[in-house]
């Protein structure tokens, strides 16, 4: 992307409320015309800070937030064209649904013919036309977040936030409305600044990904890159599953490393952190880049000795829990009708193998 497409930069932001604490230290974010970008984190990251700031709900301690080049800090939400949509939907209760989605337009002044246009196609948006006479009451949560929706888009705004919007829905309506979010975004080119703390919703609506922790964006990146290239141990962590291995660095070379284990296993991995020989270090590898291999120890590159404890059914594979010497347990990707899963039980000494450049070592 060029930085000519940036619509939204934050410059050395910060915010504190207690005038000690700072909930966001320092951030430098550029945010691109058209794109899903997701703010994620755990719950005190500072990422709902940052959107409530771009919103206008909240204002920055210090730095800048400006809008297609227009600085931000003191202008009042309903003066800055972004849409927002809240987890609990915000519609007013005594409104019809299509006094709700007009309400926007009202505030701007939009000519009553227009403004009934509008309604009229924002509702088809999001394919709840025929609801217009309805109030909130009568609709379901997806239903209702879909008006809420509709009334942040009927202005035709630049930017769209949203603050962990499908929170309060029941899982499979909540991937339904997942790939209908993706779906709208591509179809509308509208900028999409979304809030969550589901590592799954992130990595499947998004086009990039900011995670953030402490305030901090750890690491800003395409979903792919974040999951495959975490940059340190927090975000392999956080996104998606990671196992992880403590020892030593015994010897760099190059991007790799030589890791030594407590019970003396050697794993080559790759030395992210650009950490030196004698530091202790703590590794990460994704539960389907490591196999069961054939025999008490495999023979390949990396291999770990350890025991079965338990099998997890998830539908299409299972997660083999698995015990190793003088480190936390261990899942394993297993497919159904994998040869080792026949006859399997707890307690049975299994090999693990995987390949150096899928083990990542954080300082």
């Amino acid at each position: 992307m060029k930085t000519s497409d940036v619509i939204v930069s934050f410059r050395g932001v910060r915010k504190t409320y207690d005038g000690e604490t700072l909930v966001v230290k320092q951030l430098d974010l550029d945010i691109y015309q058209g794109e899903f970008l997701t703010l994620l984190g755990p719950s005190g990251s500072g990422k709902t800070t940052c959107l409530m700031m771009l919103a206008g709900f909240e204002f920055p301690t210090g730095g800048e937030i400006r809008l297609e080049g227009k600085l931000l800090n003191n202008v009042p939400p309903h003066k800055r064209d972004i849409g927002m949509v809240f987890q609990n939907y915000a519609l007013f209760p005594h409104l019809t649904v299509e006094q709700n989605v007009a309400y926007p337009l009202g505030v701007r002044k939009v000519p009553t013919a227009e403004r009934a246009q509008r309604v009229n196609d924002a509702l088809k948006m999001v394919r709840m036309e025929g609801f217009a006479r309805r109030y909130p009451a009568q609709l379901s949560g997806g239903q209702q977040q879909r008006i809420a929706l509709a009334r942040a888009l009927v202005f035709q705004p630049k930017l769209v936030l949203m603050d962990e919007p499908l929170g309060a829905l029941d899982k499979q309506l909540r991937e339904h409305m997942q790939y209908e979010l993706k779906s709208l975004h591509e179809k509308l080119g509208v900028t999409f600044v979304y809030v969550t703390h589901d590592q799954g919703e992130a990595l499947t609506m998004s086009d990039r990904v900011a995670v953030f922790d402490k305030g901090i964006v750890q690491q800003l990146d395409s979903v792919d890159r974040l999951y495959e290239s975490p940059c340190n141990e927090f975000v392999a962590n956080f996104i998606g599953d990671s196992n992880r291995l403590r020892g030593t660095i015994a010897a760099v070379d190059g991007e790799y490393c030589e890791m030594h284990l407590a019970d003396g296993t050697r794993l080559k991995g790759r030395n992210v952190a650009g950490a030196q020989a004698g530091a202790s270090a703590i590794a990460c590898i994704r539960p389907e880049r490591m196999k069961l291999a054939n025999g008490s120890r495999g023979n390949g590159a990396n291999a770990l000795a350890g025991e079965a404890r338990g099998l997890i059914y998830f539908g299409d594979h299972v997660r083999m829990r698995c015990g190793l010497p003088q480190q936390d347990e261990c899942f394993v990707k297993v497919p159904l009708g994998t040869e080792a899963l026949d006859g399997f039980a707890p307690g049975q000494p299994v090999a693990l193998e995987f390949a150096p450049e899928h083990l990542r070592v954080f300082a």
